[in-house]
């Protein structure tokens, strides 16, 4: 893993970005990057990107199940098992709500609050499958910041529709 600066959201982001252009492009989804960070110890827990495991999975998804194995508990156990100051950085929001019938990612987050302080994103998610993701919402009315990481717009938005039919 690189060694990023504490503090320094914007490359934390690029990590992201990286991460989200592992993901195949397709028309039926976004291409996110996740990179889960201890921010006391400045250590990188996991990372994740959409679809990189099985079950139409999210790049938040990934993260929390990667990190979950590694650990040998259950992703809904993680918290036993996280440091107090947890940090996301994700390149889109998190979703509110799955089309798939998966657990959305606001809720994964949701489950590891006191944990995961702070939700860093790259964009708000475009309205093109859920509109009115309500997924800021919910995570600030639980007491987890949201920030947006500012001038990587472009970019994430460039990778994460790779795929999608244009109109």
């Amino acid at each position: 893993m690189p060694d990023i600066p504490a503090g320094d959201h914007r490359a934390y982001m690029r990590l992201a970005l990286e991460q989200a252009q592992k993901s195949p492009p397709k028309p039926t989804n976004y291409r996110v990057g996740a990179i889960l960070v201890d921010s006391a110890a400045n250590e990188i827990l996991a990372t994740g990107y959409t679809l990189e495991l099985p079950g139409n999975t999210h790049a938040e998804q990934c993260c929390f199940i990667k990190l979950a194995q590694k650990h040998g508990v259950a992703e809904e156990d993680l918290k036993k098992i996280l440091p107090p100051k947890v940090v996301l950085y994700t390149t889109v929001e998190p979703c509110s709500k799955r089309l798939s019938g998966n657990l959305p990612c606001v809720e994964r987050v949701l489950r590891l609050a006191g944990s995961i302080r702070t939700v860093y994103v790259g964009i708000m998610e475009p309205e093109k499958f859920v509109s009115e993701n309500t997924g800021k919402k919910s995570l600030e009315s639980a007491g987890i910041s949201v920030v947006h990481v500012e001038g990587l717009e472009k970019e994430i938005l460039d990778v994460a529709t790779a795929g999608h039919i244009k109109s």
